[in-house]
């Protein structure tokens, strides 16, 4: 890695891989731990399948056969063969694989269908990059290991979308964006396999302001409203490998404005707001994948922020609650503290602050999210119509709430939308 190295520069992706002089990137800091997620047990290679394995399952073409490009006998590198090159080209930074993309046809076919990210999700091996949105439009990537930022492509909208509220959820290699255009919700689909947006499939219940997380390929979606503006307690899965939405059994709520997780391998979602009253809803609701049953979890909500408990505002007026998981430990940003979950007492309690400049407004304007083994804080302090946004961390695991400030850019917006895609 090259100290002060702000962004590599591939062939394939040229345009989508700018310099960004207004992020001043701080330097690099090697780590005893390697860079990117997965065992160290060892580096021997193993014997993987072969890329149109993952295509006979569902009927498809892979790249190679759709292109007449080189078969998967093709050793990728001749001196080591196949597997061996497949093991390295795993271990590689998928910051670099749109330059080992422009190798040749071969490279480029690994790459580009995807398949590639499935033999490190196999080989469990996971990068985190940051994906996240201060302007209505644009969208900007950060590689926290690397410190480097790329312009994603500017989303396709008319004013209708462009104007709307508006979530954001990255599931596999994809970074999905929902918002209303004039009579429908519609959902914008970027992939990091072609480094363009196009439009998703549609949900089998179409609805906004509700609670999503992902794990691997697949999310869940809860809660939110229809078009007509009632609450939902109906709950959808999607896959991110064949784009297709499966539904789920309700949940025992109606809620909106809620926030979810995945930890011990149980989806949750917490908070929200719901029933006749249209009050905040202080618990939370798990769904085992393997049961596929609901169970109601008392006080599951990290409560309200000070400033909404002393004027009484309104409850569509705070942010849902923000919630993280990091080595399945949930957590959450309330005020200016983090507050960690006893799962065994089922009750917050406080363990550190948040950095000093990571304002917002009732929770809005502020990005809480893990980042693999850290959270990730965004935000910044305003004043007079300037501004900044900064990026901070901090692993829990080694101990209390000490943040390290990855970058900082002039920003007169708040974050407006903000995922962390694992892949």
């Amino acid at each position: 890695m090259v100290e002060g190295r702000s962004c590599l520069v591939p062939t394939l992706f040229a345009s989508s891989c700018q310099p960004e002089p207004q992020w001043p990137l701080m330097p690099f800091r090697p780590s005893s731990k390697h860079p990117i997620d997965g065992s160290e047990d060892d580096y021997r290679p193993l014997k993987y399948p072969r890329v149109s394995d993952y295509h006979e399952t569902t009927g498809e073409q892979s790249v190679d056969d759709r292109a007449g490009q080189s078969s998967d006998s093709d050793p990728l590198i001749d001196a080591i063969g196949r597997d061996m090159s497949i093991s390295c080209l795993i271990r590689c930074s998928r910051s670099d694989y749109g330059s080992i993309a422009s190798l040749n046809r071969s490279f480029r076919s690994l790459i580009r269908s995807g398949d590639i990210y499935k033999l490190r999700r196999k080989r469990g091996v996971i990068e985190h990059w940051v994906y996240f949105s201060c302007h209505l439009l644009e969208w900007e990537a950060f590689d926290p290991i690397r410190r480097s930022w790329m312009h994603l492509p500017r989303m396709p909208s008319n004013d209708c979308f462009m104007c709307s509220d508006k979530e954001s959820l990255a599931v596999g290699t994809e970074l999905l964006v929902f918002g209303k255009e004039v009579m429908s919700h519609v959902i914008y689909r970027y992939s990091i396999l072609t480094n363009s947006w196009s439009s998703g499939m549609t949900m089998n219940a179409p609805r906004c302001l509700f609670g999503s997380a992902s794990r691997g390929e697949i999310a869940i979606l809860a809660g939110g409203c229809d078009s007509q503006g009632s609450i939902l307690s109906s709950a959808e899965m999607y896959n991110s490998e064949n784009q297709r939405w499966e539904t789920l059994p309700s949940m025992n709520k109606p809620r909106k404005m809620c926030s979810a997780v995945f930890m011990d391998g149980k989806f949750y979602v917490i908070g929200g707001i719901g029933g006749s009253d249209m009050k905040l809803l202080t618990c939370g609701e798990e769904y085992d994948l393997e049961t596929k049953k609901w169970t109601e979890i008392p006080n599951m909500s990290p409560g309200r922020s000070g400033a909404a408990r002393e004027i009484e505002m309104p409850a569509a007026a705070e942010a849902p609650p923000l919630v993280a998981v990091v080595n399945n430990e949930l957590y959450a940003a309330v005020d200016m503290e983090v507050r960690k979950y006893d799962k065994e007492r089922k009750s917050w309690f406080k363990v550190g602050a948040l950095p000093e400049r990571a304002v917002s407004m009732n929770g809005w304007g502020l990005a809480f999210r893990a980042c693999g083994d850290r959270l990730i804080v965004i935000g910044g302090p305003r004043t007079h119509g300037e501004g900044f946004i900064e990026l901070n961390s901090w692993v829990p695991s080694e101990g209390s709430p000490q943040w390290n400030m990855l970058a900082q850019k002039r920003s007169v917006n708040f974050v407006y939308n903000c995922a962390v895609m694992g892949c």
